[in-house]
């Protein structure tokens, strides 16, 4: 349920912990999305009638979990967008890969271009046509028996950028296929999750700040543990 993943909420801002399998936008599969859901659960614990608005603000891929902000207001929607385009938020990311980096901290810079036909983007020269540069860092928090687990602060925000820059320095996510898995997870999920997300309040000024529990799964609680 929506309401038991609620991070922030008040009149102009909601920010939900995303589970892997939601969608934020509609696609081919018909299946609701997170905006059908959240309108829903404001609709009927605020007995609002008629329609409810609910903004989309950034987005997540599929299988990826973690914090996500959603604007209940059209200006809330337009300031929240305008920071999120400018780089004026702050996100971390966690990341189980299958292989630890060389060095247990660094800072990645690549030029991707997106393949539009396999939704899938690659690192190229920054010569090519159409390439963005990309920028994160890294640090690694725990390592377990067999996987490792990674802070990602994104410096830009590109396609599948987290997922492209790690796979091309070895450092696969768990369950990620697309970028070179071995396997699968069982729930279709990746394990990459939206952590941490600090923003400023669209109409208050405020600072905002959320920290998103992981996934359930035994896997992420074990590697975890004392974090």
């Amino acid at each position: 349920m929506i309401s038991e993943r609620i991070l922030h909420e008040d009149n102009h801002v909601i920010v939900i912990n995303k589970m892997a399998s939601e969608i934020v936008q509609g696609d081919k599969t018909g299946d609701q999305t997170m905006p059908d859901e959240i309108k829903a659960y404001l609709k009927e614990k605020y007995q609002k009638p008629g329609n409810v608005f609910c903004g989309v603000v950034h987005r997540l891929d599929r299988p990826t979990s973690g914090a996500l902000v959603f604007a209940r207001t059209s200006k809330a929607l337009e300031r929240l967008n305008a920071q999120f385009r400018d780089k004026e938020t702050n996100k971390i990311y966690w990341a189980i890969v299958e292989t630890a980096p060389e060095k247990p901290n660094g800072r990645l810079v690549h030029h991707l271009k997106k393949n539009e036909a396999q939704n899938k983007s690659y690192p190229v020269n920054a010569s090519v046509s159409g390439s963005k540069e990309a920028i994160l860092s890294y640090r690694k928090l725990a390592s377990g028996d067999r996987y490792h687990l990674l802070e990602i602060t994104l410096e830009t925000g590109r396609h599948h950028q987290i997922r492209v820059q790690l796979s091309s320095i070895g450092c696969i996510i768990k369950g990620d296929v697309k970028y070179g898995a071995k396997r699968s997870n069982p729930d279709g999920s990746i394990c990459l999750h939206a952590r941490y997300l600090k923003f400023t309040h669209p109409t208050s000024k405020e600072e905002v700040s959320v920290v998103a529990p992981v996934p359930s799964d035994r896997l992420w609680q074990e590697i975890t543990k004392g974090l």
